[in-house]
C-alpha cells in the first residue's frame, strides 16, 4: 500500500505523481471528491487499467466497498492476488464460465412498484442497443410489456420472456397476477385478440434474440434462477468486494455486454435503495466505489440517470473507455456535465479536438495526441472545486504481498454465493415443466356409486315392447337424409343391459340387398292397428248431420267412404315405426306426408278410430265382423 510523506487526516487515494521541474510528487483523490466521479480517456495500451487497478487495490487494502467490472478478465484475475487474508470472506467473485458453481443473480427479483421502470429501462435499452439493427418499436412495444408483467409475478426470471410467448398458461398465470392497468389491458384487450398470423410475425423477432443469451448454458444458469445468491445493497453496506469477470474470450461479447449492463443497473437500484434511510442515517453509510473498465460496452441512454443521480446515495464511479465515439451522445453528455476529475492519455485526433474545449487555453489538441505512455493530462477535483489541467504520470503497478490467498478466495465465494450446477439444472428444469390447468367441474358428472343415465337409443323396437313387439321387423325409412351420427355418452356397464348397437346396425346402406331400391315402395310387415291422420273438414257437415239425426246410415257410409278414398293416396307409402328415433331428423309430419297446419286451422289431422267414434255418438252403427283386417281405401265396411 502506498503511504503519502505526510500523513493527511483525510484519505486518499493515490494515482498519479506530478513531473513539474523533474521533481515526482505523489498525489491522489480524496474520498469526499470521488463522489463527483472520475473519467478515464485514451488509447489502447497507454495505462489506462493499471491507473483503475491501483486505486481499486488500495481501496481493497483499505476496507473499503468495491465493485470492478472487467470485460478483459485480466483486471479481475490480478485483484484476487491482492485480497489480504482479513477479507477472504468478503468477496464475492462472480464468473459466468465457472459452470461447475454458477451463482444466481435474477435482476428482476425483488424490485418495487416505484423501481420497475428502471429495471425495464434498463434492459430495454441494453438490448437495443445489442439488437440495434433489428430492433423496432413492435418488438420494443410487446418486450415492455412482457418485462413489465414478469417484474409483477413472484420468482419471475429472463427465462420467462419467451414462455410468456409462446405458454398460454403460463401467460394466463402472470397476466391474472397484473396490477398495473395498462399492462393489463395490454394482455387482455390487445395480445389476446392477435391474429394467430401477427402473433407469428411479431414475436419471433423477440424469441429469437432472447433466445440467444437463454439457450446458452452458460447465461442461463445464472440468470434463470428465481432467487439471487447475494443482495447488493447489503453487501454495499457491509463494504464487500465485488470482482466481475466478463471476459469477453471467454464469455462472449454480447453475453459481456448484457450481463455488465444488467449488473450495474442493479447496482444503481441498490444504491437508490438507500433512500429509505433519512439523511442522518445516509451520511453514516459507507461509500462505495464502482469501477467499469471499457465501460461504453455496458453504457445505455439510462446510463445518464446513474451518473446524476449515484452520488447521492454514495455510489462512486470510476470510468474508463477508449474514444469518445464509442459513447451514445445522452452518455456522452451524461459524462461530460457530471464528472468532476477528468484523466486523458493519449487519444485520437478526433478526440483531442473534442476534449481541447475542456482542457483549454492550457493545452492544445497537439498537446494530447503527442502524449507517451503513463503520461497523462488531468483536471483533478479538489475539495469540490475542479484544478486547472496539468501533466501527470500514473504510478508503477502495486507490487503483489509474499502470499497470494486466490484459491481461498475463489472456494470461499463459490461456498457462500454459488450453488452445484447440478440443483441449479435441476430447478430449471423443473420450471420448463407445462402447467397443467385446473379441470373445470362437470355438472353432469354422476356421483360416485350412481350411474349415469344413458343417451336414449334407437332400439327398432328391440327394447320399447310398449310400442311395438319385439318380434316385428321394422325397416328404417331410406328417404330421410341422415343426421350426423349421435354422441356416444359414457356410462355404467350392467349385467342385463343390450348390447348397444352401431350406427351402421341402425341404419343400413341404402343400397344393401334387404332394403327395396325405389324409396317410396318399400316392403314392410303389417304394423297392427295404425291410426291413420284424417281431415276433420272433410266430415264436418256429415259429423252435424248425424248429431242432429238427419244422416241416414247409408249416407255416413258414403260420406266414410268418400273421404277414405280422398285421403287415400297421402297416406304413408311405408308404416312409421313406433320407436323413437335417437337421431335428429325431420318432424314426424314431414315422414308422414301429411302437412301440419297451424292449431287454428280448421284443417285438423284426427285418428280414424277418434273419426268413427264421433260418428257413433248419437246413431251406433252396425257391429263390424272381426276379420283382424284393416279396412282399406275406397272399400266398403263389413256388417
Amino acid at each position: 500500500m502506498l503511504h503519502h510523506p505526510h500523513q493527511k487526516p483525510e484519505p486518499i487515494t493515490y494515482f498519479g505523481q506530478t513531473d513539474s521541474r523533474g521533481k515526482r510528487t505523489p498525489f491522489g483523490i480524496k474520498e469526499k471528491d470521488r463522489s463527483r466521479h472520475m473519467y478515464v480517456i485514451g488509447k489502447t495500451g497507454m495505462g489506462k487499467s493499471t491507473l483503475l487497478e491501483n486505486m481499486a487495490i488500495q481501496d481493497i487494502q483499505n476496507g473499503h466497498g468495491v465493485c470492478f467490472i472487467d470485460p478483459h478478465g485480466k483486471t479481475a484475475d490480478l485483484l484476487l492476488d491482492y485480497v489480504p487474508e482479513n477479507r477472504i470472506k468478503d468477496v464475492l467473485y462472480l464468473a459466468p464460465f465457472d459452470m461447475d458453481y454458477p451463482v444466481s443473480f435474477n435482476i428482476m427479483e425483488d424490485v418495487g412498484p416505484d423501481k420497475r421502470h428502471l429495471v425495464v429501462n434498463g434492459l430495454m435499452a441494453t438490448f437495443e442497443k445489442i439488437w440495434v439493427d433489428a430492433w423496432s418499436a413492435r418488438m420494443a412495444y410487446i418486450l415492455q410489456n412482457t418485462l413489465l408483467a414478469l417484474l409483477e409475478f413472484p420468482g419471475s426470471t429472463l427465462l420467462g420472456v419467451n414462455r410468456m410467448l409462446v405458454d398460454k398458461e403460463y401467460r394466463k398465470l402472470i397476466v391474472n397476477n397484473i396490477t398495473d392497468p395498462s399492462c393489463r389491458s395490454f394482455w387482455v384487450d390487445e395480445f389476446a385478440k392477435y391474429t394467430d398470423r401477427y402473433t407469428q410475425e411479431a414475436t419471433p423477432a423477440i424469441q429469437n434474440k432472447v433466445g440467444q443469451f437463454t439457450a446458452n448454458p452458460l447465461i442461463r444458469n445464472l440468470v434463470g434462477q428465481s432467487k439471487s445468491t447475494f443482495d447488493l445493497r447489503k453487501l454495499m453496506d457491509e463494504k464487500k468486494i465485488i470482482i466481475v469477470n466478463l471476459s469477453k474470450g471467454k464469455v462472449g461479447e454480447g453475453n459481456a455486454n448484457l450481463l455488465g449492463s444488467m449488473f450495474i443497473t442493479k447496482i444503481y437500484l441498490a444504491a437508490m435503495s438507500r433512500a429509505d434511510v433519512n439523511e442522518t442515517q445516509l451520511q453514516k453509510l459507507p461509500n462505495f466505489y464502482l469501477y467499469v473498465d471499457e465501460f461504453q460496452s455496458f453504457a445505455n441512454k439510462s446510463f445518464a440517470d446513474i451518473l446524476s443521480e449515484a452520488r447521492k446515495y454514495k455510489l462512486n464511479l470510476t470510468l474508463a473507455h477508449q474514444y469518445i465515439e464509442q459513447m451514445e451522445e445522452e452518455v456522452s453528455a451524461a459524462v461530460f456535465g457530471n464528472v468532476g476529475t477528468m484523466a486523458v492519455f493519449r487519444v485520437g485526433a478526433f478526440d483531442a479536438e473534442f476534449l481541447e474545449k475542456e482542457f483549454a487555453p492550457a493545452l492544445l489538441a497537439e498537446d494530447l495526441v503527442n502524449l507517451g505512455i503513463y503520461q497523462i493530462y488531468i483536471k483533478l477535483m479538489i475539495d469540490g472545486v475542479t484544478s486547472a489541467p496539468f501533466s501527470a504520470v500514473t504510478i508503477p503497478p502495486i507490487e503483489k504481498g509474499p502470499v497470494s490467498y486466490r484459491e481461498q478466495v475463489i472456494a470461499n465465494s463459490r461456498a457462500i454465493f454459488a450453488r452445484p450446477r447440478e440443483v441449479v439444472e435441476e430447478e430449471i428444469r423443473e420450471w420448463h415443466m407445462p402447467i397443467v390447468p385446473a379441470p373445470k367441474e362437470r355438472t353432469d358428472a354422476p356421483r360416485e356409486g350412481v350411474p349415469r343415465a344413458s343417451a336414449p337409443r334407437d332400439t327398432h323396437g328391440q327394447g320399447d315392447t310398449s310400442r311395438a313387439s319385439s318380434s316385428e321387423r321394422v325397416f328404417p325409412r331410406t328417404d330421410v337424409r341422415p343426421s350426423e351420427p349421435r354422441q356416444e355418452f359414457s356410462r355404467h356397464e350392467r349385467k342385463d343391459a343390450p348390447p348397444p348397437i352401431s350406427h351402421t346396425e341402425r341404419r343400413p346402406p341404402l343400397h344393401h340387398e334387404t332394403v327395396p331400391v325405389h324409396p317410396r315402395e318399400p316392403q314392410h310387415a303389417p304394423i297392427a292397428s295404425t291410426p291413420t291422420p284424417l281431415s276433420l273438414s272433410n266430415l264436418r257437415p256429415d259429423v252435424k248431420k248425424v248429431q242432429s239425426g238427419g244422416a241416414h246410415l247409408s249416407e255416413l257410409r258414403k260420406a266414410l267412404s268418400d273421404v277414405l278414398q280422398q285421403t287415400g293416396g297421402t297416406l304413408p307409402a311405408s308404416p312409421v315405426p313406433k320407436a323413437e328415433p335417437t337421431h335428429s331428423g325431420p318432424p314426424r309430419e314431414a315422414l308422414s306426408g301429411v302437412p301440419r297446419s297451424d292449431s287454428s286451422s280448421s284443417a285438423r289431422e284426427v285418428p280414424e278410430d277418434l273419426l268413427r267414434k264421433l260418428l257413433s255418438v248419437d246413431q251406433p252403427a252396425p257391429k263390424p265382423r272381426d276379420t283382424g283386417e284393416t279396412p282399406q281405401s275406397g272399400g266398403t265396411p263389413s256388417k
